[in-house]
């Protein structure tokens, strides 16, 4: 078996398995799942669930690595003249078109299933720490200083809250039962006025040079 193909049978068993984990959590409940179940119906051994999944909220929340580095990534790819506010709004707006999952439109029993799991709720804040962290990575290399600054944190903790206090939002409107369009439009508008706050303090903060 060539290379790819061996990739590409990796790839197809870790969403079959994924997959069939989804299910079983939304029918039964993410803690009364166990990993053995999560094997059975995928007909694969309990010993490949753990090797693919080492942990068994990893098999819910399976994009941590695009999730910790999304704010980070509209930061380092911001336009010329652009700040680093103004990097992060156009990359939300976008998100919010789209109705990305990675900004919280994960469907309401996706929703309602992270919502009523304590192990869960505990993995997602701690990804968005994870995700602050990464954001002030990115501030540090964009300002030349280092990640230990004081400006540097404390915008990155403003940042990354906004976008902790969206995503919770975009949750708390799903979870309301309210139509995946009506949540987009009120996000949209709300985090509009988010945004605007921080103009004033944030506005000028890590504007990319223009190419010399």
């Amino acid at each position: 078996m060539d290379v790819g193909l061996r990739e590409a049978k990796k790839q197809e068993t870790r969403r079959l398995i994924s997959d069939h984990a989804t299910r079983l959590f939304l029918e039964q409940g993410f803690e009364e799942t166990t990993i053995a179940q999560v094997a059975a119906a995928a007909r694969v051994a309990k010993k490949t669930v753990t090797n693919y999944f080492a942990r068994k909220e990893d098999l819910v929340l399976d994009h941590q690595d695009e999730f910790v580095a999304t704010l980070a990534a509209a930061v380092s790819s911001r336009e010329p003249g652009e700040s680093a506010l103004a990097a992060l709004r156009r990359a939300f707006e976008a998100a919010v078109a789209a109705k990305d999952p990675v900004v919280g439109f994960a469907g309401l029993e996706f929703s309602r299933m992270i919502a009523e799991s304590p192990t869960l709720s505990a993995c997602l804040r701690g990804l968005h720490e994870q995700r602050e962290r990464a954001l002030a990575q990115a501030l540090a290399d964009a300002v030349g200083s280092p990640r230990t600054d004081i400006t540097v944190r404390t915008a990155a903790a403003v940042l990354g809250a906004v976008h902790h206090s969206l995503f919770e939002r975009i949750e708390e409107l799903t979870l309301a039962g309210r139509p995946v369009d009506e949540v987009a439009a009120t996000v949209e508008a709300e985090a509009a006025r988010a945004f605007d706050l921080l103009e004033p303090s944030l506005g000028n903060y890590a504007v990319a040079s223009a190419p010399s």
